[in-house]
């Protein structure tokens, strides 16, 4: 796992703290540290000398400007993926410039453009997909339906849903609701062959994301879909999530569309919820499910 020390509001130390978590959780976890030699020393000194073969570093050196230090950290883990050094990219820093990284490092599946981020939100009846949650802030139509795509893909592989239902968020289910693009979504999303058997389910509400009741997957654009994803993470925060039986997932979403796994954690994550998107981006690894997810999509292409 490629691991980005510099990504984070309170990066590196949050990040080295959520990578001896996730190693001490993992015993056979095997980290790529990339960013400041000083942090991987501070992650070393705290991690048991035995294990140390179990990480190997990829140093940074600062540059002139802060920024493009920060961005050449995630440059360098998607190009470490990319070269075979890692199996998988884990990021909580600047969502434009890990998206951009991946999208130039590693590819583009054939169809996708904008690669969308998705999270897993817990709901009352279980979990549901939303997504874009910040990569596409002003997508057109054919960008929205092929998320809407990738949403059915990602429900039916990683979280085994039959059949999912895929909804657009919008102000309300009543015909003509909402702004131009989802009033002109509707006939186009109802059309589309979504792979994993998934059907168009029609227009939700954001009382439907939390109930989860209507949709299984829920399409919006990356401005709309982020402002909603941490609204909920503060109420749920403060109140508890809807789920009952159990854990909320992690503050962490999946790039979808790009050829290779690539986990963006919060800006804000704590060492735990670092740990957590670590953890996550393995078990995606090690069940295949992004090469899953791409031969699903090309298969219903080619239909």
């Amino acid at each position: 796992m490629a691991v980005d020390l510099l990504g984070g509001d309170s990066a590196p130390a949050v990040v080295v703290d959520g990578a001896l978590r996730a190693c001490q959780a993992d015993p056979a976890l095997h980290l790529l540290l990339v960013g400041p030699a000083e942090a991987a020393d501070e992650f070393l000194d705290a991690f048991d000398p035995a294990e140390h073969g179990r990480v190997t570093r990829m140093p940074i050196a600062p540059g002139e400007r802060v920024e493009s230090w920060v961005e050449s950290g995630v440059r360098s883990a998607v190009l470490a993926v990319a070269q075979g050094a890692a199996d998988a990219v884990i990021s909580a820093g600047n969502t434009g410039a890990t998206v951009t990284s991946a999208a130039l490092g590693l590819g583009r599946w054939p169809g996708v453009r904008r690669p969308p981020l998705a999270a897993v939100l817990p709901t009352g009846a279980g979990r549901l997909v939303l997504l874009d949650v910040g990569s596409s802030v002003d997508p057109d139509e054919e960008t929205m339906a092929m998320h809407a795509r990738l949403g059915a893909a990602y429900a039916s592989v990683v979280h085994g849903v039959a059949a999912p239902r895929v909804g657009l968020l919008t102000i309300g289910t009543e015909r003509g609701k909402g702004d131009r693009l989802r009033r002109a979504l509707p006939p186009a999303l109802a059309a589309l062959d979504l792979p994993g058997g998934a059907r168009y389910a029609g227009l939700v509400e954001g009382n439907d994301v939390v109930s989860g009741t209507a949709a299984d997957v829920v399409v919006t654009d990356g401005f709309t879909g982020n402002i909603l994803l941490k609204g909920l993470e503060a109420a749920y925060a403060e109140l508890g999530p809807p789920l009952t039986d159990g854990a909320p997932p992690p503050r962490a979403a999946l790039l979808l569309g790009v050829a290779g796994t690539v986990v963006v954690c919060h800006g804000a994550a704590s060492g735990p919820d670092v740990a957590a998107g670590i953890g996550f981006a393995a078990d995606l690894h090690r069940r295949a499910a992004v090469a899953a997810m791409a031969d699903m999509i090309e298969a219903q292409r080619g239909v």
